[in-house]
């Protein structure tokens, strides 16, 4: 069965992006457009792996992660942030809110895919 992701990003392009990428290595992607969207959609089912942007609008990223976190369905789920946020400081913040991982955008597709591999196989 393949490994599900769920991939947060208000850019309907950046979302299109991930989600071609992993879909064609095999993994089964549903996209929400923002914090809320994806914090509603984790909790209607449960994922393998969370992509999530921090800028969104309604619920950023940090948002995200943390109350995914306090989801039992969520506590060592993998959650990477993909997001133009490359800062030492804003890289603490994730860590602190649970992120595992990091990634800037733009993304090179075949890095997303050594990730995703490494992280959920």
């Amino acid at each position: 069965m393949a490994k599900t992701i769920l991939t947060v990003d208000d850019s309907a392009s950046i979302r299109q992006m991930v989600s071609f990428t992993l879909k064609s290595a095999g993994y089964e992607v549903t996209e929400a457009v923002d914090g809320q969207d994806g914090l509603d959609k984790a909790k209607a089912k449960s994922y393998d792996m969370v992509f999530t942007d921090q800028n969104m609008p309604r619920m950023d990223g940090l948002t995200l992660i943390k109350n995914l976190r306090t989801l039992p369905a969520y506590k060592s789920t993998p959650i990477l942030m993909l997001t133009t946020e490359a800062g030492d400081a804003m890289k603490a913040q994730g860590r602190a809110a649970g992120a595992t991982g990091w990634l800037v955008k733009p993304f090179d597709p075949t890095k997303l895919l050594e990730v995703v591999k490494k992280v959920i196989g």
